[in-house]
């Protein structure tokens, strides 16, 4: 069904979850379509994706306390809030650009178009290796022409880098990847071990206190299920291999709520360490390539096996079956090879490649995992057993994509910070002094909010607070 209300997607989407339809009388979604300059509805995505965590979490105080309350998102609000990465000042300054200077779409010399993404450092060497040439656009884009598209998106593919052609819409339902997560909704919610019911902690003060989360997660979709889950007072850990790259601009963001550690799973001494914290943890939450974490001894089975009861949510790229399963991926790339640069490009009159105005599918994806995490730990509660959510940013493009089309979507601007000042919060961090977005999902009862602010990765020993 094209172009269902907001409501009916966030229903379609709770009922997919096995939740009590009652609980949608609590929620108000406000606003109108275009949020943003886009043919697609992305403002529904991210009024639905975000209402549905909302209201799983007045779920959750509702079983703790006999209280209901109301949910209410606005569109405008919710729609920015999927671009908050743009929307920070570090001391009053922007925090700089994250992107590398030649990361983003080329022409290949057989007339297709390319995207490559250099954000991290080994990604950007191993695509020039392979390109033989110098670190710029002008001599990447002039190495490119001696490439097909799809050859060069093979190539890269073989060499574990993150590149992709693109496709029109057509061409990727008869690609073997397209057609193989075609049917996959875009949450999947699976028991995959027996546990007796746990019930959900003593009544406090936040929806989420006393659940405590390990976020094994980097850059943007994951880390937004993780930043959402503490908005209503979870315990998260975060957990990164001080070996491995990241944003710092990013994790400004992202970060806010959580505590911060490091661990590196290549040591015994450290995957020792994750045991323990696995045993005392309620929702695992990983978001690296199908088959990375398991390789380490930390797969859902063998977490079932370690905490009986315990949810595992799982983030890929392309989904964890078909032919690119194991390919690393990110939004823009998911886009250009799902069809997404090419539909917009159409919609807008352009001749290039036109991405939507956010990472949508980052955002999207990191609202239904957190979602999907709370549905397993209400089903949890009442039938026990250990449960599997799997989101993909391949899945959360075909859900977006099967919301329909705006006509107009192109009148609609994207403010900059100074216009959204209503939306703004600010607090000292671990960065210095920060103005970030507060969070759209508005509990009456108890309004979110971040108790932690955003730190360096690895500021924080790898313990629970408790």
């Amino acid at each position: 069904m094209l172009d269902p209300s907001p409501m009916r997607i966030l229903a379609a989407l709770w009922q997919e979850a096995g939740l009590p339809e009652a609980a949608l009388g609590w929620v108000r979604l406000a606003g109108e379509e275009p949020a943003l300059p886009s043919s697609f509805r992305v403002g529904a995505a991210a009024q639905a994706s975000i209402a549905a965590a909302a209201l799983a979490a007045a779920e959750v105080w509702r079983r703790r306390t006999g209280q209901a309350q109301e949910v209410t998102v606005e569109m405008r609000h919710a729609a920015l809030e999927f671009r908050s990465e743009h929307y920070l000042l570090r001391d009053g300054a922007p925090p700089g650009e994250h992107r590398d200077a030649i990361a983003g779409t080329y022409r290949c010399g057989d007339g297709c178009w390319l995207r490559l993404h250099t954000n991290f450092p080994h990604h950007r060497a191993g695509v020039l290796r392979l390109l033989g040439c110098a670190g710029e656009r002008a001599a990447v884009a002039a190495a490119l022409r001696a490439w097909g598209a799809e050859a060069f998106e093979q190539a890269a593919a073989e060499a574990g880098l993150c590149v992709t052609a693109m496709r029109s819409f057509a061409e990727w339902d008869v690609h073997p990847q397209g057609r193989a997560t075609a049917a996959l909704p875009p949450l999947r919610i699976e028991r995959i071990g027996e546990a007796p019911p746990r019930p959900l902690p003593p009544a406090a003060a936040r929806p989420l206190a006393g659940i405590r989360v390990l976020d094994l997660t980097r850059v943007i979709a994951g880390p937004v299920c993780g930043r959402t889950l503490a908005a209503h007072g979870a315990e998260v850990l975060h957990l990164t291999g001080p070996h491995l790259p990241s944003f710092p601009q990013l994790v400004l963001d992202v970060n806010r709520g959580k505590r911060a550690a490091h661990l590196d799973l290549r040591r015994e001494e450290d995957r020792a360490t994750l045991r323990g914290l696995v045993a005392g943890c309620d929702v695992f939450v990983q978001g690296y390539r199908p088959g990375a974490i398991a390789g380490h001894g930390f797969g859902p089975e063998a977490l079932a096996a370690l905490r009986p009861g315990i949810v595992c949510a799982s983030l890929s790229a392309y989904g964890e079956v078909g032919p690119w399963a194991a390919r690393r991926g990110f939004d823009s790339l998911v886009q250009t090879a799902s069809g997404f640069n090419h539909a917009e490009a159409e919609a807008a009159g352009a001749e290039e490649p036109k991405p939507l105005p956010c990472q949508a599918l980052d955002h999207a994806s990191g609202y239904l995992l957190a979602f999907g995490s709370l549905a397993a730990l209400l089903r949890r509660a009442e039938e026990g057993g250990s449960w599997h959510v799997r989101v993909s940013l391949a899945g959360t493009g075909r859900w977006l994509r099967g919301l329909g089309r705006l006509r107009e979507g192109f009148a609609a601007r994207v403010p900059g910070i100074g216009e959204i000042g209503d939306l703004l919060e600010e607090h000292d961090s671990g960065f210095g002094r920060l103005t970030a977005l507060r969070h759209a999902g508005r509990l009456s009862g108890t309004p979110p909010r971040w108790d932690l602010p955003s730190v360096p990765l690895g500021t924080h020993p790898p313990r629970w607070k408790g």
